[in-house]
C-alpha cells in the first residue's frame, strides 16, 4: 500500500531544507544559530530537542519516520537508548511550544512510525535544485551500487568495531569523552504514578553519585548541589555551566513491585552532544548491582581509568532484601533534610531496615551518621555526647563488620574518634580511608578538614575545604564550613564575605546567620553580631549553643548584666536537658571569670564535648590561652602539635 502524498514520507535525501529563520504561530527557528524564539524572546532549548524540530520542519506535513530520525541524529559508532532518548526530545520540544501530544498544534505522532509537523508554515520553504539521475551505461555501472554498497558496509563495520585500532587510527576517537573529568548527576525522574516513590528515585540519583565518586580520576558533583535541579526546565549546557562540569547524566527510574527499571543518558554538556545511554531492567533484591553497572558503564564511556581496587568496587555486590533497601532508602531521604524530627524519622526507617534484614551494613552506617550530629552543639545537637557518640561508634563498627568498604561508616567512626575518643592518629587513617574508598564524597573532605584544621595543619586544611566545596558548589554547609575556616584563621572579612555568598543560596540558613555574628564579634561590632546571631536563634528554636554565644557577645560588650542572666538560664536548662559546657566556659571568658571558665571547661572534658577539638584556634579563649591550665587541657584533649 502507498502512502497519499498527505501523509507520505518523502527521502530523507530529496526532503527541501527551510530558509534560514522558519515562522510557524508563535514561533520561529534560526536553523542556522539553532535557536528557538517565541515573540521574538529565545526559548530555553538546545541540542537534540531542536535538531528534531529542524527535521520536520524541511518536511511539513510528511511524515518524518523514526529509523529516519535515527539516521540523521545518530551516527552508526554511536550507542543509545534511542527509543528513550527521542521520547525525551519530543518531549521537551512539545513543553516549549506548550502543546500535549494528545491535543497537537504542532507535532503529531503516528504510532510506530513516526512524527509530522502539522502547523502553519508562516515563511516559505525554498526547494533546492535536485541533479538529474545519471544514465546508466553498460554492466559495470549496473552492478557498481551492489559492489560500493558492499565495501562501504565492510568499511563501516570495521570502523565500527574498531577492528585493530583502525577507528582511532584513521579518525581519533569519535567522541569528545576524552576530555570529560567532570560529571554530574542530575535528579532521576520518577516514571511511577505514585508521587510517594519520590524517595526511591532520589536514593538511586543519591547511589550513583557515591558510585560514580568512587573513581578517583572524575569529578562528581554531590547530591546537595544536584538535588536543586530537580524538576527544573533550565537548558543542559545551562547547568554544565553552573556545577562546571564536563557532561551530566540524566534518566528515569520506574518501580513495579519488585522490578526496577532505570535508564541513563550520558550527555557532553559544549557542545550538548548525547554520548551513550542504556536501559537496565532488574529484580529489586539485584539493586545494588545495578547501581554498580550503571556508574561502572558510565566510567567507560568517558573513558575514566578505574585502579584495580576502584573496579574491584564497582564490581562486586551483594543481594539486599527489597523492603529493607526500601526501608534504607527511606531513611536517606529524612537524613538529609537535617533536622531533630527528619533525624528520628531517619533512625525510625534505619532501625526498620535492620530489623528486616540484619545483614545488611548500609543502615547500620545511616545510624551512625545520625547520632554523631545528635552529639554536635550545632545542626540538630541537643543531645549529650556521652549518651550517643558510643552509639555511634557501635553502628559504624557494625557496619564497616559486615562491608568494610563503605565510605561514609569509615567517615562516622572518624568523627568519632576525632570528636568524642580524641584519638588523633586513628581519627586520621578512618578519614584517609573513606575518602580512599570514595574521592567524591564532599562531607569526608569537609570533616577531615575539621581535624587538619583544629590541630593546626592549616594549609592542608584549607585545600580540603576547597576540595569538598569544589565537588558540591552550591551546598549551604559545605560553603559554610570555608567562612567557619576563615573565621578561625582571624581573617574576620573573608569570613563575613564567604558567609554572605552562604546566605545567597539560603537566605534562612541558621548557622551562616549565626557564624556572621561570631565574625562581627571579632571585629567588635556588637549590635551587628547580636543581629545576626538573633536570627539564628529564632530559626532554631531551643537550640542552648547559640544563646550561650548570645552571652558572650554581651560579656565582651560589656553588658555583665545580661550575660549573668543568660548564665542563670542556662544553668536552670541544665538540669532536665544537655548544656554543652564548653559554651557556657565561653560566657565565663567573656566576664574575664576564669576559675569559672576552667571548671566549665573541666565539665566540658568530662562530658567529651566536641567542642574541645578547637581549643588552640578558637579566637574566643584567647585570654586564657597562657593559663597553664589551658596548656593541661590542650595535652589531656591530644591536640597534636603541627608537623
Amino acid at each position: 500500500m502507498v502512502d497519499s502524498p498527505a501523509v507520505g514520507c518523502r527521502s530523507m535525501s530529496s526532503a527541501t531544507p527551510p530558509t534560514q529563520v522558519v515562522r510557524f504561530g508563535l514561533f520561529e527557528l534560526d536553523v542556522r544559530s539553532g535557536e528557538l524564539r517565541k515573540r521574538g524572546v529565545r526559548v530555553p532549548l538546545q541540542g537534540l530537542p531542536v535538531q528534531v524540530l529542524a527535521i520536520l520542519l524541511e518536511n511539513p506535513g510528511q511524515v518524518v519516520t523514526r529509523e529516519e530520525l535515527r539516521a540523521r541524529l545518530w551516527p552508526a559508532d554511536t550507542f543509545v537508548d534511542f527509543d528513550h532518548s527521542l521520547h525525551n526530545a519530543i518531549a521537551r520540544l512539545r513543553e516549549a511550544l506548550g502543546e500535549e501530544a494528545n491535543n497537537p498544534r504542532f507535532i503529531e505522532t503516528l504510532p510506530r512510525r513516526g512524527y509530522r509537523f502539522i502547523g502553519p508554515l508562516d515563511s516559505p520553504v525554498v526547494p533546492q535544485p535536485v541533479a538529474p539521475p545519471v544514465a546508466a551505461r553498460g554492466r559495470f555501472w549496473r552492478v557498481f551500487p551492489l559492489v560500493a554498497f558492499v565495501l562501504v558496509a565492510l568499511f563501516t563495520a570495521l570502523l565500527g568495531l574498531n577492528v585493530r585500532n583502525m577507528r582511532s587510527r584513521l579518525f581519533g576517537e569519535a567522541s569528545a569523552s576524552a576530555h570529560i573529568d567532570s560529571v554530574a548527576v542530575l535528579p532521576l525522574k520518577n516514571l511511577s504514578d505514585d508521587r510517594e516513590q519520590d524517595y526511591f528515585a532520589d536514593g538511586m540519583t543519591e547511589a550513583l553519585i557515591t558510585n560514580l565518586g568512587k573513581a578517583s580520576a572524575l569529578r562528581v558533583i554531590s547530591r546537595t548541589s544536584v538535588m536543586r535541579y530537580k524538576d527544573t526546565k533550565k537548558p543542559l549546557p545551562e547547568i554544565a555551566r553552573e556545577l562546571q562540569v564536563d557532561a551530566l547524566v540524566e534518566g528515569t527510574v520506574a518501580r513495579s513491585g519488585d522490578r526496577l527499571r532505570i535508564t541513563a543518558n550520558l550527555v557532553q554538556a559544549s557542545p550538548e552532544r548525547h554520548l551513550w545511554a542504556e536501559t537496565y531492567e532488574r529484580d529489586l533484591r539485584d539493586v545494588l548491582a545495578l547501581q554498580n553497572d550503571v556508574a561502572r558503564n558510565i566510567t567507560q564511556q568517558i573513558q575514566i581509568k578505574l585502579t584495580p581496587e576502584e573496579h574491584a568496587r564497582l564490581s562486586t555486590s551483594h543481594p539486599v532484601d527489597p523492603e529493607a533497601y526500601q526501608l534504607y532508602i527511606k531513611g536517606r531521604y529524612f537524613w538529609v533534610k537535617r533536622n531533630r524530627e527528619s533525624f528520628d524519622r531517619a533512625m525510625d526507617y534505619f532501625q526498620k531496615a535492620i530489623d528486616r534484614d540484619p545483614g545488611y551494613a548500609a543502615p547500620y552506617s545511616g545510624l551512625a551518621d545520625c547520632y554523631v550530629l545528635f552529639g554536635s552543639s550545632f545542626d540538630v545537637g541537643g543531645l549529650a555526647p556521652n549518651e550517643v557518640q558510643p552509639k555511634a561508634k557501635a553502628a559504624a563498627l557494625k557496619a564497616l563488620k559486615l562491608d568494610s568498604s563503605l565510605s561514609d561508616a569509615h567517615n562516622s567512626l572518624a568523627y568519632v574518634k576525632l570528636n568524642y575518643d580524641w584519638d588523633w592518629p586513628a581519627a586520621e587513617a578512618e578519614f584517609k580511608r573513606s575518602l580512599q574508598l570514595n574521592p567524591g564524597y564532599a562531607h569526608g573532605h569537609h570533616w577531615y578538614a575539621h581535624l587538619l584544621f583544629s590541630s593546626g595543619r592549616r594549609e592542608e586544611a584549607l585545600a580540603e575545604a576547597n576540595r569538598a566545596l569544589d565537588l558540591d558548589p552550591v551546598s549551604p554547609i559545605i560553603n559554610l564550613h570555608l567562612g567557619w575556616h576563615y573565621l578561625y584563621t582571624r581573617q574576620y572579612d573573608r569570613a563575613l564575605e564567604q558567609l554572605a555568598k552562604t546566605l545567597e543560596l539560603d537566605p534562612n540558613y541558621a548557622l551562616a546567620h549565626w557564624y556572621r555574628g561570631l565574625a562581627f564579634e571579632q571585629k567588635k561590632m556588637y549590635s551587628e553580631a547580636l543581629h545576626e546571631m538573633g536570627i539564628a536563634k529564632n530559626l532554631l528554636p531551643g537550640n542552648l549553643a547559640v544563646v550561650s554565644d548570645i552571652g558572650h557577645v554581651y560579656a565582651v560588650s560589656g553588658d555583665k548584666g545580661t550575660a549573668e542572666k543568660l548564665i542563670a538560664e542556662l544553668k536552670e536548662e541544665s538540669s532536665h536537658r544537655y548544656v554543652n559546657q564548653y559554651e557556657l566556659a565561653l560566657i565565663y571568658v567573656g566576664l574575664g571569670r576564669k576559675d569559672e571558665a576552667f571548671k566549665s571547661l573541666d565539665l566540658a572534658f568530662r562530658e567529651h564535648s566536641d567542642q574541645l577539638i578547637y581549643l588552640k584556634v578558637d579566637p574566643r579563649l584567647d585570654p586564657i590561652s597562657s593559663d597553664s591550665r589551658f596548656a593541661d587541657l590542650v595535652r589531656l584533649v591530644g591536640i597534636p602539635n603541627p608537623s
